[in-house]
This record gives C-alpha cells, structure tokens and sequence, in this order.
C-alpha cells in the first residue's frame, strides 16, 4: 500500500485560541559526573575530609584551588606538589549579595569575596557569611567553617569573619544551604544540574498542542509552497516569511531513519532495546521524533509503516506524550522514492 503522504492534506477551519496562553513550568535535570584525577581529587576529598589542599607550580607559587597544570611551563603537575594549607585566609577584594537568589550556598544577604587562604599564592572565591556589608573590609580576616556533612565539593565550606562565635555571622550562616553534589564511591564528582523556567507555547505552538489533547495532528503550509511542517511555525525557518493556513494531518507514517537505544541512563522509562526514530506523517513534509515500540527492535527498518498510539483521552495533555508511541501499522513498506528527500 503506497502511504497517503502523496495526498495533499485538507486545510482545517481551527479556531484562534481564547483565553489564556498555555504555559508550563519545566524543570530539566541531570547529573553531571565527571572523574577529578590526581589532583583535583585530592582536594575534593580533603574538603569532605575537611581539609583544605593546594598545589605548587614549578616557580614555588601554591595555588587554591589546585591547577593540574602549570601556568607559566604547562606541564603536568604530580601529586608530590600537593600542599596542605590552613583554615584561614585574608579577603582580597569583595561584594555585597543583598538579596541571594534560589540555590545560592546562603539564604541569607551575604558577601562574595575573593580570599586568599594561608599558605597559598592566589585567591579562592567563596562566601562570607558577615552579618552585614558593614562587617566586610578589604584585607580583613577570615575563618572556614565546614557543614556537618561534607561530601567533597566547594560548599562543604563557607567563611565568616575571624573570631566569630555567636554574633550576627553564625547567625547568617545559619542559612547554608546543603549540597546535593559529592564524590561518589568511585571518587568521581557528581553534580546535580538544574534548571527552572516556564515556557509560554505561541500561536502554532498552542494549536498544535490543543489538537493533541483532541486526538489529532495539526501542521501548517508554508505561505510560498506546497510543504506542510510538523509541528507548525510562526514563521517559515528557511526564509522567515509569515506561514500559510494550518492543515491536519494522518497519525500514520513512515520510518525515516532511527536508532536502536541499547544503554540503561538515568532516568530511563523504557527499558532497553528500544527505538527512536524519525517518522513522516502522512501529508507532512518534515519528519518528527517519536518512539517506535510494539515489534522488536531489530524489527524496525526504514520506510516501515507505523501510526500514533494514543493515550486514552482523559489522560492526555498538552504535550507530545498524548501519543504513547508509534506502532507498526501493517501496512507494505513505502517506497524509497517517497521518503527519500526527507532523510
């Protein structure tokens, strides 16, 4: 059976949406792990140790934080370089937080400043937790104090002013906030990355997430040709002119190109081997990305038939998820002749 794709899809009449525009708040996130080496491992582990370690470059200056090379020659620099350093330090230069912002080290109004612990030739940044901007001074000093659970990362400790002790500063550093980062068993650091933003659909956007809740797929002509896009624009991405009238199309397809997932992640919801591919809608003339699942995934092959498998329509939303997956269709093969230029 040739797919239907050699059909012209029919303009559909969709009314301009009222009220409110569909907004979401979306919260991406994952854990950055990275391994930390000679160096830079043994000072993550003397902070969870709670002590602090620099390292020495070949013309005897000590760094905090270490360096793994050397500055002036670039050299590697050895583990036999490593230089313990003290608790203390002199502030630099540094600058009043008045109003900290979420996921800050201290809830409370705070100084950032550049500080140069004992020991050591060149500056850290860190908190200071002062009681106010009127306790900061250039040339000051200060004293770390550790959490109660260090893990290995740079907020296992924070600075208040020398001789501190139930004033104003422990009070504000009352207001440390705990890292979720840390070494892991292996040693490597492990860095939750987080980001919070809220996304306002526009006017395509927005008719096509409503025909989603509705069962159905909406796309749009472009204003100076006959291609229809998958999810519709605003505005054409090849010459930016202003796109023509929406259009509907089938929720059957056919397999582009995809690729086989074999390897487990966080975050996982369907359990390897599985398919993501590339599908062409029937009467669209830009592939979209979805899951193929329903046959093995040795099965799955270009210019293989497949259609929506919808969620019940009271569980869908104003997101792709409304279609579960793609299934085989059972429909012959499409011709290479049809899908070709879309690849």
């Amino acid at each position: 059976m040739a797919p239907s794709s050699a059909l012209a899809p029919a303009a559909v009449d969709i009314v301009p949406p009222e009220g409110e525009p569909l907004a979401a708040p979306l919260a991406p996130s994952f854990d950055y792990t990275r391994s930390t080496g000679p160096i830079l491992g043994a000072f993550f582990t003397g902070l969870r140790e709670r002590r602090l370690v620099g390292v020495r470059d070949r013309s005897g200056r000590v760094h905090a934080p270490p360096v793994e090379f050397d500055p002036s020659t670039h050299e590697g620099l050895q583990v036999d370089a490593l230089v313990e350093l003290g608790s203390g330090g002199t502030v630099e230069s540094w600058t009043w937080v008045s109003a900290p912002i979420p996921r800050m080290q201290l809830s409370a109004p705070h100084a950032l400043a550049l500080i140069r612990l004992d020991g050591a030739d060149t500056s850290l940044l860190h908190v200071v937790a002062a009681g106010s901007a009127a306790d900061m001074a250039t040339g000051m000093r200060v004293e770390a104090r550790w959490v109660p659970e260090p893990r290995g990362t740079v907020r296992d400790l924070y600075f208040v002013p020398a001789g501190s002790a139930g004033g104003p500063e422990e009070e504000a550093a009352s207001a440390v906030i705990p890292s979720r980062a840390g070494l892991d068993e292996s040693g490597r650091l492990v860095t939750p990355v987080e980001l919070d933003y809220t996304h306002t659909a526009g006017f395509s956007e927005r008719r096509f997430l409503r025909g989603l809740v509705e069962g159905r797929i909406v796309g749009r002509r472009r204003s100076n040709g006959p291609e229809v896009y998958v999810p519709p624009r605003d505005y054409c991405p090849s010459d930016g002119v202003p796109m023509g009238e929406y259009v509907e199309v089938a929720d059957h397809g056919t397999v582009t190109t995809f690729g086989i997932v074999n390897v487990p992640f966080a975050g996982q919801k369907v359990t390897p081997p599985y398919v993501t591919a590339y599908i062409l809608l029937d009467g669209a003339d830009l592939p979209i990305q979805h899951l193929v699942l329903g046959c093995e995934a040795s099965e799955v092959r270009m210019g293989m038939r497949v259609r929506a498998h919808w969620r019940p329509e009271a569980e869908r939303t104003h997101s792709m998820a409304s279609i579960e997956y793609f299934e085989p269709s059972g429909e012959s093969d499409a011709d290479p002749s049809s899908y070709e230029r879309h690849l």
